[in-house]
Formats: structure tokens, C-alpha cells, sequence
């Protein structure tokens, strides 16, 4: 019996999502920074689509088979350049305390630099948890972005965000050093 596997082509729509994602971002901090209400809601909707994207793509490949080794590195950069962007704007324009922005940027910067340390070894793809983290942190953000939520319910949102992205970056740091021990048992070393 011959062992015959699908090629997927990096040039598919769950990974064009991806692709727009990214590209959203300069947009979005574009809006944000200008003034009026107006911009904020811009932003806020840019925001929002480009988040749609991250649950639209993964949909996509799980449903269609269109699942790549791009789309499994580029996806979480694509949701970290958006968080982070947001974070970062919002730490700027005096809305969100830095320290905040710090601890999430941190364990998403470890996690990106810890998946390509562990490339020639396997992928690992997202959790769970980490869809999770991905949804507190989006939804903490729009709660940033609009301007009548009152500030304990921010807080609230961003302190469940900051929570979950802390303890799903020690699982993955977890995850990585059990894959790194397999890989070199599998080696002889």
C-alpha cells in the first residue's frame, strides 16, 4: 500500500487571511492615532476584521484540509503583530499601563523566538489555550478601543487576558522542552 499525502499549497485562502491580517495592521495604528471619534471607530472596525480573519482562517484550513507549515508559523505572527500593535498604541496613548504590555509582548516574543528554535525539530501548533489567550486578548482590546466601557470592566477583561497568556506560555515552554527531550532520545544523544 503506497503512502500517498495531500501537498497543500502555501497559496491558499486560509493563508491569504493571514496574509490580509498582517496587512491590516498599519492601517489599524494608522486610524488610532488619529483624532476624533470617527478614527476610533475606524479602528475599532479594522481591528475587528482583522481579528475575524484569525477565526475565518483557521475555520478554513481545518475544514478544507488547508493546513501548512506557513500558515502554522505565520498565523500566530499575524495575531501577535495585531495584539501587539494594539498594546503598544494603546500603552502610548496613556490608555493601558505599560507593565501590561511588557508581560504580554514578552510571552508572545519568547513563544515566536521558542517555535523557531523548535522548527527543525516539529511545529508545535496552538492550544487550546491558546485560542483561548487569543480571544481575552482580543476582546480586552475592543473593550480598550471603545471609549464609553467603564474602566473596571477593561481591567477586568485584561486581567483574565494577562492570566491565560502567562500560564499558556508556561505550557508551551513546557511543551517545547518535552518535544526537545524527544527529539534527542530520538537521535541517541
Amino acid at each position: 500500500m503506497k503512502d500517498e499525502r495531500r501537498v497543500v499549497s502555501p497559496w491558499n485562502i486560509a493563508n491569504i487571511l493571514t496574509v490580509l491580517r498582517l496587512a491590516l495592521v498599519p492601517f489599524f495604528v494608522v486610524c488610532l492615532f488619529l483624532p476624533g471619534a470617527g478614527w476610533r471607530v475606524a479602528a475599532l472596525a479594522v481591528f475587528a476584521v482583522a481579528s475575524f480573519t484569525d477565526h475565518l482562517d483557521g475555520e478554513l484550513a481545518r475544514r478544507y484540509g488547508l493546513i501548512t507549515d506557513f500558515g502554522k508559523i505565520a498565523d500566530p505572527i499575524a495575531d501577535k503583530a495585531l495584539t501587539g500593535a494594539a498594546l503598544v498604541c494603546l500603552s502610548i496613548l496613556g490608555e493601558l499601563p505599560w507593565w501590561v504590555t511588557g508581560v504580554i509582548l514578552g510571552r508572545e516574543l519568547g513563544v515566536t523566538a521558542l517555535r523557531f528554535v523548535l522548527l527543525r525539530h516539529a511545529v508545535i501548533p496552538a492550544s487550546y489555550g491558546g485560542k483561548v489567550k487569543t480571544v481575552l486578548q482580543i476582546a480586552a482590546i475592543v473593550l480598550y478601543l471603545l471609549p464609553w466601557v467603564p474602566d473596571v470592566v477593561r481591567w477586568v477583561a485584561m486581567g483574565a487576558a494577562l492570566i491565560v497568556t502567562v500560564a499558556t506560555g508556561v505550557d508551551y515552554v513546557i511543551r517545547a522542552v518535552r518535544l526537545r527531550k524527544v527529539a534527542r532520545q530520538a537521535r541517541g544523544e
